[in-house]
């Protein structure tokens, strides 16, 4: 599993990188990582798409299920056929979004780890494809003010500013459910944790494990959270879906 992994993402996301350094000599390995990171998640936009559709879909359908947990909290068995047949109704899968997910996310970890693991400035050739060239030029200082083979506060700093945003962006306060004397279930107790902890925990370790790491993958960060940004403002726009 770890070998079919290498051969199809990592290796070639690394030949990917090499490669733009190579034919593009003018550019630093900071606008590389750029480069290659906007490439892939364009590639993975189609996927990502239907992950926002449906997770923006789900959010709006949040009062009706509140209203189906209320009537039918002494029949868990009605209450899910209830549920699903509302998902049916609107046309929702509600596991759609997770297996988007899965299968981007070896993508994701692969982009992530040859910023990580990627030994540059030094470049290794056992990895190579046979058409691709060593670059002449390995210009690892960052629009000439970072060395992104090195630690940086202010690209980890955008790192988490730029996750704070995303999680905020994606995950918008839940519309009201309706007024009622009962308290809130274990199930929703957890959510509305979960979404505390990811909006201002998640960022802060975002800040850490990108400053003790190189500032390439920081930079990798910051890209990826701001283009996951604005693919929402994009999908939501063009399928007048609200936050």
């Amino acid at each position: 599993m770890i070998t079919l992994y290498h051969e199809i993402v990592y290796q070639p996301l690394y030949n990917g990188l090499v490669f733009l350094i190579d034919v593009l000599p003018w550019a630093d390995v900071g606008l590389a990582v750029i480069i290659l990171t906007v490439l892939v998640k364009l590639a993975l936009f189609p996927l990502s798409k239907k992950s926002i559709v449906t997770q923006v879909q789900m959010k709006a359908l949040e009062p009706d299920l509140a209203n189906i947990r209320l009537k039918y909290k002494d029949d868990k068995q009605t209450q899910a056929q209830k549920t699903m047949a509302l998902y049916k109704e609107k046309k929702i899968n509600p596991f759609g979004g997770i297996i988007v997910i899965l299968i981007q996310f070896p993508i994701i970890i692969g982009l992530y780890s040859i910023f990580l693991r990627s030994g540059l400035p030094t470049i290794n050739a056992d990895l190579l494809y046979s058409f691709i060239s060593f670059p002449k030029v390995i210009n690892m200082q960052f629009l000439g003010l970072v060395d992104i083979g090195h630690k940086s506060i202010w690209l980890a700093l955008l790192a988490a500013s730029s996750q704070y945003f995303q999680i905020k962006f994606a995950i918008p306060a839940a519309k009201p459910a309706p007024a009622t004397d009962t308290k809130p279930t274990f199930q929703e107790d957890l959510a509305r944790s979960m979404q505390t902890q990811m909006k201002y925990v998640f960022p802060v370790m975002v800040f850490f494990i990108s400053y003790n790491i190189l500032s390439a993958v920081a930079l990798y960060w910051t890209v990826s959270n701001l283009f996951a940004i604005g693919q929402e403002i994009v999908v939501r726009r063009r399928f007048h879906l609200k936050v």
